[in-house]
């Protein structure tokens, strides 16, 4: 007989260190299956995912070609490592197909386990491309304050939120975080266009700084934790011309962007830049394993491979089962038409959203690209004061309607798979409007 839901509980409780989940805690949804977009927990209730696990089940769960495709590699070739001279087909087919998929200077690729891992691998690559350049003085990141670039402790050190350093310090040296490109938050650019602030601030900046001491800035296309911030059209094409101009180098941080989230296979592509290095994981695979990789250009790949090459490797770099659930996920993104269909569902959740809440007293911004939402929570709309506090909310939207939500730094998000039914996005926007209906100004969700 299996174990019970309160078997599961306890051992749970006593043996796993859950991220972010106080220890006094007692509370445990155990998911036993998936569908679509939808999860079932051991006792058999239906949820609908609207978080995308963390925001990468590109395809839906439960897609039983995936498995197939794992299984059949596993039975030829489950690993070996990708270090040296080695390599396998999935790994070959795997970049090739990224390159030609990636803006036109991206040619290369660097495979990881994950986000966080690539992460990491491109801030070493920024440095290391500068030292192999003779300008070994370039140490220097910029990132910005609320960004989300990972937990490691390179990744960690860019992501700026106080809670990711303190206790974890001495952080990296050589990071400075500037101000997001947030236009809900107008009292950030002192009355001023928002990109045009932000484009002075980094200016300012790197003569601070020093051109010559910069090796790069970090970014995500659209801000993720921080409640999917969307900047200006015009910001980051204007960030490339500054930093190109200085011969700083442009990492897009996609984890959570690429392989047609944005309705694009990258958020470079629907911004119109051409980063230098390109780190993305997540929906590579749609969750089935995990698996990263960085994409990178000419010039860097070019500095890396010299000499003794880039002198850094994880464990399972190509690893081949990895790579073939990724060019079959990427097969199902391209041959469904997720991309467009990103797009096509994307813009139906947010108009059904505005329609359900624009009229709440907690609600400040509704916004979003393709299948990346967010819901800035304020105490009124006249202050714009950010609610405090946000968790609550999103477990009532769980425990009342069985809609999975997150809670972010300033609202919510939402990240459906790219495969959501209007039924379903019309069941995500109810059960919004039921619990932030019943949401005071403190945060506290009444009934």
């Amino acid at each position: 007989m299996s174990p019970s839901h309160t078997d599961l509980a306890a051992i749970d409780r006593a043996r796993i260190i859950h991220p972010y989940l106080p220890a006094t805690t007692s509370e445990r949804v155990i998911m036993a299956r998936g569908k679509g977009s939808s999860l079932w927990d051991v006792d058999g209730r239906e949820y609908l995912d609207a978080t995308g696990g963390l925001w990468l089940a590109q395809i839906g769960h439960g897609r039983t070609e995936l498995a197939d495709v794992a299984s059949a590699q596993m039975r030829e070739l489950e690993y070996f490592t990708s270090f040296w001279e080695f390599s396998n087909p999935p790994a070959i087919r795997l970049a090739d197909r990224l390159a030609t998929l990636a803006p036109d200077t991206i040619n290369h690729v660097y495979f990881t386990s994950g986000g966080s891992e690539g992460i990491e691998a491109a801030l070493k690559m920024a440095r290391y491309h500068h030292h192999r350049r003779g300008e070994g003085s370039r140490t220097w990141i910029l990132a910005r304050h609320r960004a989300y670039h990972g937990i490691a402790y390179g990744g960690g050190t860019a992501s700026g939120f106080p809670v990711f350093h303190d206790g974890f310090g001495p952080m990296l040296p050589h990071v400075e975080h500037l101000t997001p490109p947030w236009p809900y938050r107008r009292e950030l650019f002192d009355g001023d266009d928002c990109t045009d602030f932000c484009i002075r601030e980094l200016e300012q900046t790197i003569e601070r700084i020093g051109a010559d001491n910069i090796a790069a800035m970090i970014g995500e296309p659209i801000m993720g934790v921080a409640g999917m911030v969307v900047p200006p059209d015009d910001y980051w094409p204007r960030v490339q011309e500054v930093l190109h101009k200085h011969g700083i180098l442009l990492i897009f941080d996609e984890v959570v962007t690429a392989y047609g989230r944005v309705g694009a296979w990258f958020a470079a592509q629907r911004f119109n830049v051409q980063p230098d290095i390109i780190v993305t994981a997540k929906g590579i695979t749609s969750g089935y394993f995990p698996l990263g990789a960085v994409l990178v250009g000419d010039q860097v790949a070019e500095s890396l491979g010299r000499d003794h090459g880039f002198p850094m490797g994880y464990t399972y770099n190509g690893h081949p089962t990895g790579c073939a659930v990724a060019l079959a996920n990427l097969d199902i993104i391209a041959q469904e038409g997720l991309l467009a269909r990103a797009d096509e569902i994307g813009t139906y959740l947010k108009s059904r959203l505005t329609q359900e809440l624009r009229d709440l007293p907690v609600v400040g911004e509704i916004r979003g690209v393709g299948m990346m939402l967010g819901i800035e929570l304020v105490t009124d709309t006249t202050s714009r004061t950010p609610l405090p506090g946000t968790q609550g909310i999103a477990d009532a939207v769980r425990r009342d309607h069985a809609v999975i939500v997150r809670d972010s730094a300033q609202g919510l998000v939402l990240s459906p798979a790219l495969t959501l039914e209007h039924t379903a996005a019309d069941r995500i926007a109810v059960a919004l409007r039921d619990v932030l209906s019943r949401t005071g100004p403190d945060g506290v969700v009444k009934g």
